[in-house]
């Protein structure tokens, strides 16, 4: 298992807008081969800038398989105008966890 993680700065002003998209857009990753869990946090201190963390079962099922597919599309036509700038996107390989 994975974690993608993404800061999404969205442009001021415009965050029920993006929270309003987000919530139709999660049904398309959710339904990707390979997803397992998303969670998205709005940031305390800026207001405007989102966590979006997604677990996935590789990197590929993220790169290739969501990425490469017709339903990317859908979620780059709803999401990508509330970023500016862009996000950057990682890959994490978990090392440690406690509870």
């Amino acid at each position: 298992m994975i974690l993608e993680h993404a800061l999404l700065p969205v442009v001021p002003g415009r965050e029920a807008d993006f929270e309003t998209a987000f919530a139709e857009a999660k049904s398309i990753i959710a339904a990707m081969p390979g997803f397992i869990d998303l969670r998205l946090s709005r940031s305390i201190e800026t207001p405007n800038e989102y966590l979006l963390l997604v677990q996935w079962e590789s990197v590929e099922a993220h790169e290739v398989g969501f990425r490469g597919s017709a339903e990317y599309g859908r979620w780059r036509e709803l999401l990508h105008r509330f970023y500016e700038p862009f996000p950057v996107v990682e890959h994490f390989a978990e090392v440690a966890r406690a509870r």
